[in-house]
């Protein structure tokens, strides 16, 4: 699930580049059961399967051994709810450690004595930790000064002044009768900046009026 994502587009240049190192550990390499389970029943009688503390802290600790973490963070519904200001500050970081849940979800010890983050993506559960730990990783890794070829575009993204990002336009500058605003093309660069503020107000206002605190 991870091998494709994180090797190709932004993500695989930060790497090739030396901005950022990107690994995956199996969890099955820290169990000492022959089977190599990280999962079982839960205690109380409860549907589904458990993610089991012993290899999870097994597989931080190793970690932990080879170097500094700033965060240890897992994935979850209920966890706070990631966005641009998060990913802006998270990208500034030096190491963090991204556990993946799965199943019913992991026994509560860890998130009560290894975990020092919880992240939500959004309000609906998912198979696994895996696609959320992806989408972490590639809005913070994008942020790295160079993992974009053109850092100031970064910076124009949608969320990144709590705006949406106004309308964009490229050739030709008129298809099939369908013309890109006359102000984009006029070349005053101090007229176009105040259009595409405006745009993005009135983007942010119709669409996400909850960025603006509006009721």
């Amino acid at each position: 699930m991870f091998e494709g994502p994180l090797n190709c587009s932004i993500l695989k240049r930060a790497q090739t580049k030396g901005l950022v190192e990107i690994h995956v550990h199996n969890l099955r390499d820290y169990t000492t059961n022959k089977h190599r389970k990280v999962d079982d029943y839960p205690f109380g009688g409860e549907a589904g399967m458990v993610m089991q503390v012993e290899p999870i802290d097994r597989a931080i600790s190793s970690l932990k051994e080879q170097r500094d973490y700033d965060e240890v963070i897992f994935t979850s519904p209920d966890g706070e709810t990631f966005d641009q200001p998060m990913a802006n500050a998270m990208s500034m970081l030096n190491n963090v450690i991204i556990l993946c849940g799965h199943y019913k979800g992991i026994d509560y010890r860890i998130r009560e004595h290894l975990i020092t983050k919880e992240i939500s993506i959004g309000d609906y559960v998912l198979t696994g930790g895996e696609v959320p730990a992806i989408v972490i990783a590639d809005a913070m890794v994008r942020l790295i000064p160079g993992a974009i070829g053109d850092e100031q575009s970064a910076l124009s993204d949608s969320f990144q002044d709590s705006l949406l990002a106004p309308p964009v336009y490229s050739r030709p500058a008129e298809y099939k009768g369908w013309r890109v605003p006359d102000i984009l093309l006029s070349g005053h660069q101090a007229k176009i900046d105040e259009w595409r503020y405006e745009q993005a107000l009135e983007r942010t206002r119709r669409l996400r009026p909850d960025l603006l605190g509006d009721k």
